[in-house]
């Protein structure tokens, strides 16, 4: 099957893909780490007051989730990832490898952060991810509860990340102290 069709999702694409697959396996990314890297003026943040999204910064691996895609099913699931990823095209469309949990190497479809775009934020300290996160609301909700809901399903995968907890415990406590 050399010539599948796969998604790499790493967020919430794990968790809430929102198209049909024909398979669903936990997979990692080499070359790219798991980052509030991406200012968000869209789904949870605005221009007046931008949150953090999550997104595929240059270093280290990232375990996530790979999906096969039917090929008859192929072009409507693109285009709903266009849509979905790419509301102000702050990540770059790319294609690469990733490891399947029953250790096949797939190529899929990735969206990789644009480190030249207006909105990339780099690598912040979590102070200031916090800072940014908490209060910040978007069209798809508030920024807490996309990282509370990323903590949330990351554990259900198995997937225990110290700093994306971390960030959850700051960005909580900022919160409760402005309720």
């Amino acid at each position: 099957m050399s010539n599948a069709l796969w998604v790499f999702g790493y967020g919430s694409l794990m968790w809430r893909p929102g198209f049909p697959f024909a398979e669903r396996v936990a997979a990692t990314l080499p070359g790219r780490r798991r980052a509030f890297c991406v200012y968000s003026v869209h789904h949870r943040g605005t221009y007046q007051r931008p949150g953090l999204v999550l997104g595929l910064a240059p270093g280290g691996s990232v375990r996530g989730m790979a999906y096969r895609i039917a090929p008859a099913d192929w072009a409507q699931v693109y285009a709903y990832l266009l849509e979905r990823e790419q509301p102000t095209e702050t990540y770059v469309e790319g294609r690469r490898f990733v490891r399947l949990a029953d250790s096949r190497r797939v190529e899929a479809l990735v969206f990789l952060s644009d480190v030249h775009h207006p909105q990339w934020a780099g690598r912040l300290s979590l102070e200031r991810q916090a800072e940014l996160i908490a209060g910040a609301t978007g069209l798809s909700g508030r920024n807490v509860d996309y990282l509370r809901d990323l903590v949330e399903h990351l554990g259900q995968e198995g997937v225990h990340d110290r700093s994306m907890q971390a960030l959850l415990e700051l960005v909580e406590a900022r919160e409760a102290a402005h309720a």
